[in-house]
């Protein structure tokens, strides 16, 4: 449990020794976005779910059940109409008084090695996968239901956020800046992408700017900002790993992993971010916090890369003024056009704010390669021996299979590769 503590607490402490961060005017598009959010569009309270309701989100649940929960989850299913009213009672008391019972703020982590032929022994090698308790997560979708609710009815959705939103995904992210480049370079125009990494940016959160962002940008008052405020105080976790509990360990920041609210949160979170970017002209896509940003100019133009430069140190600002914290080592430049113009543009921008430019003619996107042809010649050959590898070890023992597992194998390890974003 230290050791993720620490890592945090780490990356935190590197983000205030940046602080505090050279003044740039940005307030004004902060301001002008939380000016933006009139009385009429505030959430005071939430309302109270009824038993049809309830018993329509605990049954479209998943059945995983959580080391803290009493009963297992299918247990509860099956008997729930012997407790729902009171289990109904329970999730609306919440949603009325504003408080969340503290027996749904503790979470176990498991930590799960991030790759089979990483070595098991260095900690850095995990990843923590965070479970919370069943009815804690049936009480959050009550509420993710009326946040989305207030969220489309006001508009209030970042409108370039693939992430975590019905009928969005990396393939929405993919396609919106795929089109974008192509249609860039049957233009004549010379494309420069940018793929942002953030370090952990889920678990740096800081809970007061979430707290006043929520008020202040998305309308959140009373009854429903209480909740809030309850929601994110005093939340603990601990590891639990061969059946052996670590202490419990206070989190004080980030937005809780594994949850149903951390997701939609975080992109409440992120939301100026992109009044920031168009203040700079600047094109740009995000699922989660992968952000991307392009800029298509025509090869005579080269100083219009101030903007993109620009931009960028803009955003560095506002990542450490709200403890976020950009990787530059694992940010990514890739210049899109004909050989002789990316030439000239490699040897202009070898740096972009301090990020070095690609080295290689590649980079991965969301899971797809993207060369600087836009041919996706390469993603064609590594999706191709990937398939192949997994066929050739099917093969070897499909005499032992069903033709159902041989269907399943296939589905997992084949065609869900070639289906992706296809």
């Amino acid at each position: 449990m230290r050791f993720f503590t620490n890592k945090i607490t780490t990356i935190r402490d590197i983000i205030q020794q940046m602080l505090p961060i050279p003044a740039i005017n940005e307030s004004s598009t902060t301001v002008a976005l939380e000016s933006s959010v009139g009385p009429q569009l505030c959430l005071d309270c939430f309302s109270p779910i009824d038993l049809s309701e309830f018993t329509s989100v605990v049954g479209s649940s998943k059945s995983s059940t959580c080391l803290l929960d009493p009963i297992p989850t299918r247990l509860l299913k099956d008997t729930l109409p012997l407790m729902n009213s009171s289990s109904l009672d329970l999730v609306n008391l919440s949603l009325v008084s504003g408080y969340v019972p503290q027996a749904f703020k503790t979470t176990v982590i498991k930590p799960l090695l991030k790759k089979p032929s990483l070595d098991p022994g260095v900690l850095a090698n995990y990843r923590p996968i965070s479970n919370l308790p069943f009815i804690s997560k049936i009480l959050e979708k009550a509420v993710a239901k009326q946040l989305s609710d207030h969220l489309h009815r006001n508009e209030l959705f970042e409108d370039f956020q693939s992430g975590f939103r019905a009928h969005h995904s990396t393939e929405t992210a993919l396609l919106k800046v795929t089109n974008d480049l192509l249609l860039a370079s049957d233009n004549g125009l010379v494309s420069i992408l940018v793929l942002l990494d953030l370090s952990a940016a889920f678990d740096t959160i800081d809970h007061n700017i979430l707290l006043q962002r929520l008020e202040h940008v998305i309308g959140i008052r009373g009854t429903a900002l209480k909740w809030f405020q309850s929601y994110l105080s005093d939340r603990f976790q601990f590891v639990h790993v061969h059946d052996e509990p670590s202490t419990r360990t206070k989190v004080s920041y980030g937005v809780p992993q594994g949850s149903v609210l951390g997701p939609i949160l975080f992109t409440l979170y992120m939301l100026p971010l992109g009044y920031v970017i168009r203040k700079h002209s600047i094109n740009y896509h995000c699922y989660a916090d992968d952000t991307q940003l392009y800029l298509s100019i025509k090869p005579v133009n080269t100083n219009q890369l101030t903007r993109l430069q620009a931009c960028l140190t803009v955003i560095k600002a506002w990542m450490t003024s709200n403890i976020l914290l950009l990787n530059s080592e694992k940010t990514e430049v890739i210049i899109f056009g004909p050989k002789n113009l990316r030439n000239n543009f490699s040897q202009i921008i070898a740096t972009l704010d301090g990020i070095t430019l690609a080295s290689s003619a590649t980079l991965k996107n969301l899971g797809v390669i993207f060369d600087q042809d836009m041919s996706f010649n390469s993603h064609i050959k590594q999706i191709s021996r990937t398939a192949f590898f997994h066929l050739c070890n099917i093969s070897k023992i499909r005499n032992i299979l069903s033709q159902n597992d041989a269907e399943k194998l296939v589905h997992a390890f084949v065609t869900s590769r070639l289906d992706y974003c296809n």
